[in-house]
């Protein structure tokens, strides 16, 4: 048991949040790298070439995603399908000087037209392989000539409008952003909570009570004389219940408390039972709902055998009355009671 508990609750709370500035510190960075790794910023904003950059020179230059003007395009007779559907199609234009080729959708062409006069197109630069090479191979035999003649002829790399997914590339920037931006208000939000502890949710939580300042300045002055009931995280002084676990902290003034029960969770595969965990549940007035989760059996029992004018006496006598008196007008309930909401705890209030 820890003998010191001078601003116990401040350390926790800062402790609590510095655990968490490694995910969106390790999410920022990943995101900052996948921007650079796979130029996220030529999908947002394509780099315009125009017809005097070859493609194969755009590609080199990790130019991908280009936007340019194309003139004089003549349809190869040729389509690029995606099971039965057609994905796009094969036209052929003069670009710096050499022969290029470029796979239009099927909304852009409408759906093959023999020629083209101009057009300004979208797309992904990409390099000739798989379906192409089968492409180049069918157009060769038409033109009477080998694969590798016509090869010197085109250049290996082709604009393919299709791949720019406009809907997919909208919905994946608004994903990115979106939480990216959540990264950074969230690390922003937590570097708060370790410069001023009282930002930190579980004592603005405290705010529908008073002055969240002062209501956490007298609970670390009374933890700080020794609580008196404690646990490994749990503690009850003359005023607050309190709570620092490594899955979140809580205070709450014990005069405020309406009621608190234990929630059992059995965590299993298949038929392998390999833990309980339990769930202090707290609830308050003005509102307020605590759930301190993860507690170990030992805590909750201890809890659970604290004699209930400690932890209970702001309890509604009224209110334990009317339980009684539903108990007693239906004795066949008095065991479903106990084990839903542990009614046990409030016999000591009653006798």
């Amino acid at each position: 048991m820890i003998d010191n508990y001078e601003h116990y609750i401040t350390k926790n709370i800062k402790a609590f949040y510095k655990r968490r500035l490694f995910s969106p510190i390790v999410y920022i960075i990943l995101l900052t790298v996948l921007w650079f790794a796979f130029s996220l910023g030529d999908i947002l904003s394509p780099i315009h070439i125009d017809d005097s950059v070859s493609f194969e020179a755009a590609y080199k230059d990790s130019d991908r995603y280009v936007k340019t003007t194309l003139k004089k395009l003549y349809f190869t007779g040729y389509t690029m399908k995606d099971g039965n559907d057609i994905k796009g199609y094969y036209y052929y234009c003069m670009r710096d000087k050499h022969c290029s080729i470029v796979l239009l959708a099927p909304s852009t062409c409408e759906e093959g037209l023999p020629s083209i006069d101009k057009l300004t197109v979208v797309g992904k630069i990409v390099k000739g392989k798989g379906t192409y090479t089968q492409f180049v191979n069918k157009l060769s035999k038409d033109l009477s000539w080998d694969s590798k003649g016509l090869s010197d002829t085109i250049t290996g790399y082709y604009l393919n409008e299709p791949e720019y997914h406009l809907k997919t590339t909208i919905f994946m920037f608004v994903f990115y952003f979106g939480t990216l931006i959540y990264a950074v208000i969230s690390l922003i939000f937590y570097i708060l909570c370790i410069r001023f502890p009282v930002l930190a949710p579980a004592c603005q939580n405290l705010v529908v009570f008073g002055n969240p300042h002062k209501l956490l300045a007298e609970a670390e002055e009374e933890l700080a004389t020794l609580p008196q009931l404690a646990t490994e995280d749990m503690f009850i002084t003359e005023h607050y219940f309190i709570m620092t676990s490594p899955y979140g902290n809580a205070i709450v003034p014990i005069k405020e408390i309406l009621w608190i029960y234990k929630y059992s969770t059995l965590h299993k595969i298949l038929w392998y039972h390999f833990s309980i965990s339990y769930t202090l549940h707290i609830s308050a007035n003005k509102h307020l709902y605590i759930h301190c989760p993860k507690n170990t059996k030992s805590d909750i029992e201890f809890y659970s055998s604290v004699p209930a004018r400690l932890l209970f006496v702001a309890v509604s006598r009224d209110f334990c009355y009317f339980l009684k008196s539903q108990i007693d007008a239906c004795p066949h309930r008095i065991s479903a009671t106990k084990r839903i909401l542990n009614i046990y705890q409030f016999h000591y209030l009653l006798h």
